[in-house]
């Protein structure tokens, strides 16, 4: 599991096709500098383990599903990477429960700057949106980040300075795709709620009464 803090912004350094996947190599001093051959890392949201350690370079093997449901296949040499590594227990919880598996893919839609902060806009489809709340977690890229609008394909959020200066997020761009992983607890609740709809009438007034509906 994963929180969504990054802890460094890694650089695509080899990428080789084997299998149907890709096999990434990694130039990041300060990840590296604690890892080991087995480890858990989060690379732009997506959960890959290091199969070969030579510090600043690590190696992860990503197969054809992940390269097809993320964008890890759009990654290119020198690229930059979001990379965090599996929380700890004892870990401070900083962010939000990030499991390192993709939901979609969403794509920068507009960036305006307003005061202090830089509001993006992404559009994605109807099934992920439907998983949004205003006010609740997303992690984009990796990220963990408050939403703060929702439309029926879209969702915005608002970056501090410091995020953009230490993610991917400063490099992004209109039409710039990104992992999208919705809030775990929320899955859950819309799962349940989605498979007793017809069974109990009283919990589906509930939700209604109380605005989640």
């Amino acid at each position: 599991m994963f929180t969504g803090l990054i802890e460094e912004k890694g650089k695509i350094a080899r990428i080789s096709a084997q299998a149907g996947g890709v096999r990434l190599a990694i130039s990041a001093p300060v990840v590296s500098a604690d890892a080991a051959i087995g480890d858990s890392v989060s690379i732009n949201g997506t959960c890959l383990t290091i199969v070969k350690l030579a510090p600043p370079i690590m190696e992860f093997d990503a197969v054809a599903e992940t390269v097809s449901r993320t964008t890890i296949g759009l990654l290119r040499v020198g690229d930059s990477v979001n990379l965090e590594r599996a929380l700890r227990a004892g870990d401070r919880m900083g962010g939000h429960m990030v499991q390192g598996h993709i939901d979609g893919i969403g794509r920068v839609a507009e960036i305006r700057e307003i005061g202090s902060e830089t509001r993006f806009r992404f559009e994605i489809g109807s099934d992920l949106a439907k998983l949004l709340v205003e006010k609740g977690s997303i992690a984009v890229g990796g990220i963990s980040l408050t939403i703060a609008e929702v439309g029926p394909n879209w969702f915005t959020v608002a970056v501090i300075p410091h995020t953009l200066a230490s993610t991917t997020l400063g490099e992004a761009s209109v039409g710039s795709a990104v992992n999208l992983e919705t809030d775990i607890i929320g899955k859950y609740i819309f799962k349940y709620v989605e498979r007793t709809a017809g069974s109990d009438r009283r919990l589906m007034q509930k939700l209604a009464d109380g605005g989640f509906l």
